[in-house]
């Protein structure tokens, strides 16, 4: 089925020459079934890519999925039109009023703040709040996850000695976990972050399960034990080329930054890099919009 947002939103057209099924609030009228409503709180600069990374994944189930992307009010994005955020985004004070069935926070490059430094922290934090009684479940990503565990669980972030960059291998812990059903027991998934949070702390939690971890010990899919909360630490979400993006914005800015490891073909930057974590991006996302959104969210609220 299709994901269905606004004709002039300039990811539809990018997601149409993919073949991605798509339509607009004039054909999904007409469809006389429950749509499940996702909000999105963007977070990252680059909103069009963000956009478009995580609407080619939501748009590839069986499910109909209407999409409301949430900016801050508290934060002014550079990076983007003001024409982009009003024409295609609201503010929490115009949807807390209503309930929605999931919810994704996206990751931040700030994670050299502490978090009460972040300026839309208490914007941040009456979100996740409110969250807790008007979503089914909340998809956390990389900056995102690592505020959802220090905000509703008390385990805070810590700096690397070196950003955990590139194509990182991985396990599953229990494989019959819904979340994790059908993934290899060895799959890849990329990493971009200065920060981690520790395994053993995880671990301890009484509400929370380590469900992956990666080649390095590193933790990367966490659910809280209710499947309300699911922070995943990395990004499966990326395409073959963003980290690539990543890499030479870095090198332009004149930061030092390594390779990002695992990535390029021979470690050659010339080479094109393989989208080799694809099957499992969207296999988590079509296992948590089924099993933890649509198989528990009321039909009506």
């Amino acid at each position: 089925m299709p994901i269905n947002m606004p004709k002039e939103l300039p990811a539809r057209k990018l997601l149409m020459k993919e073949k991605i099924f798509v339509m607009d609030e004039d054909r999904a009228r007409t469809q006389d079934i429950r749509p499940l409503n996702i909000l999105i709180l963007n977070l990252m600069p680059e909103k069009e890519k963000t956009e478009l990374h995580l609407l080619r994944l939501l748009g590839n189930t069986p499910l109909q999925v209407n999409i409301t992307f949430l900016r801050t009010a508290t934060h002014q994005s550079k990076n983007v039109s003001s024409y982009h955020l009003e024409s295609f985004y609201s503010t929490f004070e115009e949807v807390k009023h209503q309930r929605y069935d999931g919810l994704i926070i996206t990751g931040a490059p700030i994670e050299h703040l502490e978090f009460e430094s972040v300026d839309y922290w208490e914007e941040l934090k009456d979100i996740m709040d409110w969250a807790t009684e008007n979503i089914t479940s909340t998809l956390h990503i990389c900056w995102g996850a690592q505020a959802a565990l220090y905000y509703h669980y008390g385990i805070n972030k810590f700096a690397l000695p070196e950003k955990y960059f590139g194509i990182f291998k991985h396990q599953v812990a229990d494989p019959t976990v819904k979340l994790v059903r059908g993934f290899d027991e060895l799959y890849l998934a990329p990493h971009s972050r200065h920060t981690s949070v520790y395994k053993e702390e995880i671990e301890n939690h009484p509400e929370l399960d380590l469900l992956s971890i990666s080649e390095d010990d590193e933790p990367f899919i966490i659910m809280s034990k209710d499947a309300k909360n699911i922070m995943i630490t990395g990004h499966l979400e990326y395409d073959a080329v963003t980290l690539a993006e990543e890499y030479q914005r870095d090198l332009d800015r004149g930061r030092k930054i390594s390779m990002p490891k695992n990535y390029f073909p021979n470690d050659d930057t010339t080479k094109k890099p393989l989208y080799t974590w694809r099957a499992h991006s969207h296999l988590l996302f079509s296992n948590w919009l089924n099993y933890y959104v649509y198989q528990e969210t009321p039909y009506q609220w």
